[in-house]
């Protein structure tokens, strides 16, 4: 692990950090700044076209597809330096973090031309057809089918925890092409329409109310054969290239959400006189230490990944495991501090303008910012593969230990 930038990052940072100081409001690094509800909407509208026009968005993309062409490690001092502003990068994580660049590298000239400009300038929402009510950590035994009929292609299946479905225009969908195949190499990767008879998008509430994640059901829907990126029946393949854009230049900024819900804590912590309660401070102890522990992982997998030392299906999973349960456990230990508080809707609903990771409730069960983030706590464990299944790619790849045992059946 290599903590020491090369000294060639440095005009790189300067220049981005000039660039926020610029186009952030005045007042915008105050530590008393503030904005009121309607403030922050007029800067949301604004502040997309001002990152385009920086050329921020999708800035490590070729310059010949409109980015910049930036390396990993200028990425990564991007995103750290929009981070430590606490400026906002623009969220379209499933355009701009996975299927973009799955398409930049698997995707036809055709395909790219199609689709990238759309995915660039946010005119394409995208959500992700993975996972199915029998194929969660076992993505391979997915059963939804695509035909060839004719120039298009014929979906019937469905998917389930699909995030954003009811917003989305597309969806990259992961199907089952021919059923004959072993299980990994009868997959394609197919681009699908979402507005578009045999589509049905089911939300599923949570307890808070939010329906961000939802059930998605295919119904002779279809897309055109040329959709298929990486060509037909290599679509395990390509996901696994997909999912690998899941981590990377954020690896050295994922930890300070963890740090800022920490110092939350602290904050409730003082504010209910429990700062001096020695169990209290014993868990914020080890909270803070665990947020300390991904900061450095994160530095950990930046350098596997310059060094080009291949260990990064490993690091993910011994860092998503990690990162997860310590999120979980830790607010845990934020309902702890709160004690009583906890069991009463204390949030502004909607309204107030903030979200919780993707999980906005209703108006009638407002939650704050420390209740939504345990209620979100709770799925993180789970998606993106759960706790168990980076157990067994820990104990398989790194300490040799004999593959779990599939199934019998009966």
């Amino acid at each position: 692990m290599d903590l020491n930038y090369p000294a060639e990052t440095e005009p790189f940072r300067k220049e981005v950090h000039a660039w926020l100081e610029e186009n952030l409001p005045d007042g915008w690094f105050d530590p008393e700044f503030s904005m009121s509800a309607e403030e922050r909407r007029a800067f949301n509208e604004s502040w997309n076209e001002k990152l385009f026009a920086g050329g921020w968005i999708c800035a490590g993309w070729p310059v010949e597809y409109g980015g910049k062409g930036l390396t990993l490690l200028q990425q990564v001092v991007l995103n750290e330096e929009f981070a430590k502003a606490g400026a906002p990068m623009r969220a379209d994580f499933f355009g701009d973090t996975l299927v973009g660049p799955t398409i930049l590298q698997w995707g036809t000239d055709d395909q790219k031309r199609e689709f990238i400009p759309g995915i660039l300038q946010g005119k394409i929402a995208w959500c992700q057809g993975f996972s199915e009510p029998d194929a969660g950590s076992d993505l391979a035994s997915l059963k939804t089918s695509a035909i060839l009929d004719g120039d298009e292609w014929v979906i019937n299946g469905q998917k389930v925890w699909t995030s954003q479905a009811q917003h989305a225009d597309y969806v990259f969908l992961m199907v089952r092409t021919d059923p004959d195949a072993p299980q990994h190499a009868g997959i394609s990767y197919l681009l699908v329409p979402m507005h578009q008879e045999g589509i049905e998008v089911r939300p599923i509430i949570q307890v808070d109310g939010s329906g961000d994640f939802n059930e998605v059901f295919f119904t002779n829907a279809r897309c055109s054969k040329n959709n298929a990126v990486g060509g037909v029946n290599n679509g395990w393949k390509v996901a696994m290239t997909t999912l690998g854009f899941e981590r990377g230049s954020s690896s050295t900024t994922g930890y300070r959400r963890f740090l800022k819900e920490w110092e939350e804590i602290v904050k409730e912590a003082t504010r209910l006189g429990k700062n001096d309660d020695r169990l209290v401070r014993d868990g914020l102890v080890k909270a803070w230490e665990k947020v300390k522990i991904m900061e450095i992982n994160g530095y950990r997998s930046l350098t596997d990944s310059l060094n080009g030392t291949h260990n990064t299906a490993l690091l993910g999973a011994c860092n998503k495991m990690f990162w997860s349960e310590t999120h979980r456990a830790t607010m845990e230990l934020a309902l702890d501090v709160l004690g009583m508080e906890a069991q009463i809707l204390t949030g502004k609903g909607p309204s107030d303008g903030t979200v919780t990771g993707s999980r906005r409730g209703r108006a009638d069960y407002p939650v704050s910012e420390l209740q939504g983030s345990f209620f979100f706590s709770r799925s993180e464990t789970i998606w993106g593969g759960t706790a168990e299944i980076q157990r067994n790619i820990i104990g398989e790849r790194a300490l040799g230990l004999p593959k779990e045992p599939k199934p019998q059946k009966v």
